[in-house]
Formats: structure tokens, C-alpha cells, sequence
């Protein structure tokens, strides 16, 4: 059976992520995506526009110091225009570690993203370890 092509966008997508592309990414997701990102932490908050959702990627290496993954798991399809992801992130920062399981809602339309929704295993724990 083949692929979903929502499935298969979202999995190119982690596939662009994993390698650093972002110009592929840019042009996976419309010019005023959105991605929300939960928690209190200094990463959290919602990032409007794909400038702003590519900066966040930018940030999430750099404070990582590259060491930020997101091995992708499982993708579910609705046939609606929405994709959930469910991935493994590992990253370390600052002596701390994180090491949880995750995942992103996408709405697509048009065969491009328009907004991705976190999910976390554990908020607290990414609290703690973005603090």
C-alpha cells in the first residue's frame, strides 16, 4: 500500500529537519505557518510565519550545541489534512539531558503545512531541561 502524501510531506519534512535543511522545509510550509510550542520555557510560545517557525530550528541547535534530534516513530493520517507525528526527542544541553517521547499535529492544505502542534511525553521535564 502505498504512502499517504500527507504522510509522506511530514515524513520529508523530518528527513530535511534531521539533515539541517531548511530550505526544503521553507518550502514544505506556507508563508505564514505556525508552530506552537507548549511549556514555560525559553523555547515555548507560538512562532508566526515560516521565518519565525525556521529561526525556532535555528535556536533548538544552537542551544544544543547540534545535538537536538527528533527520530521519527509513527505518522497516523486522517485524510482530512491533519497528520500526527509521533517521535523520540534526545538532546543535551548545559549538563541536563532530554530523552522523551513527542509529537506534532500538522494541518496541511494545499499540499503544504500551515500549522504544527506540540505535544510532549512530559512538559515538566522539557521545562527543566530548556531552564
Amino acid at each position: 500500500m502505498a504512502e499517504h502524501p500527507h504522510a509522506a510531506l511530514v515524513r520529508t519534512g523530518y528527513e530535511a529537519f534531521s539533515r539541517g535543511d531548511l530550505e526544503t522545509l521553507r518550502g514544505m510550509m506556507t508563508t505564514d505557518c505556525t508552530q506552537h510550542v507548549p511549556g514555560t520555557h525559553q523555547m515555548s510560545g507560538d512562532f508566526k510565519g515560516v521565518d519565525a517557525v525556521l529561526g525556532y530550528y535555528g535556536r533548538l541547535a544552537a542551544e544544543t550545541n547540534g545535538t537536538f534530534r527528533a527520530e521519527l516513530q509513527k505518522l497516523l493520517v486522517d485524510g482530512r489534512g491533519h497528520v500526527m507525528s509521533i517521535h523520540r526527542i534526545t538532546a543535551e544541553r548545559a549538563g541536563r539531558t532530554l530523552d522523551q517521547v513527542g509529537g506534532i499535529v500538522f494541518r496541511i492544505l494545499g499540499e503544504k503545512i500551515t500549522d504544527l502542534d506540540e505535544c510532549l511525553e512530559d512538559p515538566a521535564a522539557t521545562d527543566a531541561f530548556w531552564a
